[in-house]
């Protein structure tokens, strides 16, 4: 055992070997991981609502059944948070909103919860995340900005911002979020995580509030990539109540994490994701490719277009999903959040077809050049994090705005479904994190995860908890 099991340096491998072990109790892991929640919230303000009594129930429901010889699960005692558009039974999903928190409580947990609860996962409550997760910074106007671990006075990225924050904190080991643009992968760069952009339609959404149905996925962070793909594999399954959920047989990535790289045919991005962002980004995509012997270059065609028109999908999907409370409660939304969904709710129809006839024709160019590459790497951010609430950025000489441009690099990928998994950098001491993106073939995700286990082996990207005590 490498970390005392109560402690925020625990991994939930580790967690989990301790309460099968009964070494440690999962109602012991669980008072452990509240109180640092209760410490941590005035610096940190991650949670959003902490299911204290839940999740002192479910640990001690992973603590009988050991005492009469049932194993519940691999992640038996290991306490989680989800981002708060995901249901938990008995609570008021906010999905970051004012508007929401007049809903009546969830009547059923969402099905990732549930599948995680089966497993003997231990909810601790919903995190901050930026309004109907059109965000990249969580900065809540209602809930109020989440903080960086790494450094208080910095963004930890959006839309899933507490997710981040909360595993970096070490207040948990894993935690679920959402990415429609980019929110598991902005996140994970700027708090120093690794994370998981499924397929589209790999895990089900079912049970979670939506912002654009068609470009939708769910995913993990953690701090370990062992741990990312244990919480992936216990989440896998069809499911009949998300239509996007694939009925593709389960794949598990744990298997495979200690496969070796033999073979592998990996690709750097240039053009358009060689161009703008912060120089250390796309030193840390060479550092990468460094250590995955990468020296082959590729460039996708017409990117510039793929993200307008992931702009253009957004906006009009988001703003017709919104149309009601727009006209009859517009005062109650984050001001920023607000004026994003009215743009898209006024654009024309033929612009969403014209986008959606140039995504189909992308996707097909783009699953083309995995005939020939396995893995494609990326810049995840085109900065590190940005100071809360700073509003524009320098790129190539350009002054652009902070919030739509996080997403520079994660746009195009998110808009055709694509897996990817976050890597984080290690960098220099007191250097800001950054992340890479390690991109597949649809439904590559095991290949993903292997090639992120290569690097977190070889030092050449880590995630280190940063606890605030």
């Amino acid at each position: 055992m490498s970390a005392d099991p109560c402690s925020p340096h625990a991994s939930a491998r580790e967690i989990a070997a301790a309460v099968r072990s009964r070494v440690v109790s999962a109602t012991q892991v669980t008072a452990a991981a509240l109180s640092r929640v209760e410490r941590t919230h005035g610096r940190l303000n991650a949670f959003t609502t902490v299911t204290a009594e839940r999740a002192r129930r479910e640990a001690a429901a992973v603590d009988e059944a050991l005492a009469v010889g049932r194993d519940l699960g691999p992640l038996a005692g290991v306490p989680y948070a989800v981002k708060d558009l995901f249901d938990l039974a008995g609570t008021v999903t906010f999905a970051g909103s004012k508007i929401l928190r007049e809903n009546p409580p969830a009547a059923h947990d969402a099905t990732a919860v549930t599948r995680l609860r089966v497993a003997g996962a231990v909810c601790l409550g919903a995190v901050n995340m930026g309004e109907f997760a059109y965000d990249f910074v969580t900065e809540n106007a209602h809930a109020g900005a989440t903080r960086n671990p790494r450094d208080l006075s910095r963004s930890a990225g959006g839309s899933s911002g507490g997710s981040a924050a909360a595993v970096a904190a070490g207040l948990v080991p894993f935690s679920l979020g959402t990415d429609t643009n980019g929110s598991i992968r902005v996140p994970s760069s700027f708090c120093g995580l690794w994370g998981l952009k499924p397929t589209y339609g790999r895990l089900s959404r079912a049970g979670t509030f939506p912002f654009v149905s068609s470009l939708d996925h769910i995913g993990p962070f953690a701090r370990g990539v062992a741990d990312l793909a244990l919480a992936y594999d216990v989440m896998q399954g069809a499911d009949p109540l998300d239509p996007a959920c694939s009925v593709r047989p389960v794949e598990l990535a744990g298997p495979v994490l200690g496969a070796g790289m033999a073979g592998l045919r990996v690709g750097v991005l240039g053009g358009y994701f060689a161009q703008g962002g912060d120089p250390a980004a796309h030193a840390a995509v060479n550092t990468v490719a460094s250590a995955l012997r990468a020296s082959r270059r590729v460039e996708l065609p017409e990117v510039a277009s793929a993200r307008a028109a992931a702009f253009v999908i957004s906006a009009s999907e988001g703003g017709r999903l919104h149309l009601e409370r727009l006209r009859t409660r517009a005062a109650d939304f984050d001001p920023a959040c607000r004026d994003r969904l009215l743009s898209g709710a006024m654009l024309p129809a033929s612009w969403y077809v014209q986008a959606q006839k140039f995504r189909a024709w992308w996707r097909g160019q783009v699953h083309a050049v995995f005939r020939d590459f396995d893995v494609l790497l990326a810049p995840a951010t085109p900065v590190p994090a940005t100071r809360l609430g700073q509003e524009t950025m320098t790129l190539d000489g350009r002054e652009l705005p902070v919030r739509p441009n996080l997403g520079l690099f994660t746009q195009p990928i998110s808009f055709i479904g694509l897996p990817v998994v976050a890597a984080p950098i290690q960098r220099a001491a007191g250097a800001l994190p950054l992340a890479v993106q390690l991109i597949g073939a649809p439904w590559a995700e095991a290949t993903l995860l292997r090639v992120a286990r290569h690097l977190e082996l070889a030092g050449c990207c880590s995630a280190p908890a940063a606890p605030l005590d």
